[in-house]
């Protein structure tokens, strides 16, 4: 599908005599479909990205060994980062040495 560079909008295809190009509901037309050039753009998702957190003071402790440096308590946060009908994904910040690990269920 291609959209409207004016409004946004799904443009379709029209045709006036023997000229063939796509139109929008606004007015908006494109040139011929034969010259028309048709790009498509694929943006993924996979990446996960931590947000540092600046309230982590307010988060719960869990009693977890910190692999950095060995300490037993660490605050917990858990984010959904894969698709909904799996489990969500456990993130630990040691509270001594503030090392950031996650783990999956």
């Amino acid at each position: 599908m291609m959209f409207c560079q004016k409004c946004g909008g799904i443009l379709m295809p029209k045709k006036e005599g023997n000229k063939k190009f796509l139109a929008c509901t606004c007015g908006f037309k494109t040139k011929e479909i034969d010259e028309t050039k048709l790009k498509e753009v694929m943006e993924s998702k996979s990446k996960v990205e931590v947000i540092e957190r600046s309230d982590v003071e307010s988060l719960p402790i869990a009693e977890t060994e910190c692999p950095n440096c060995h300490n037993r308590n660490a605050y917990y946060w858990l984010v959904q980062t894969r698709a909904s009908d799996e489990p969500e994904t456990r993130f630990f910040r040691c509270v001594k040495c503030k090392h950031t690990w996650r783990e999956y269920q």
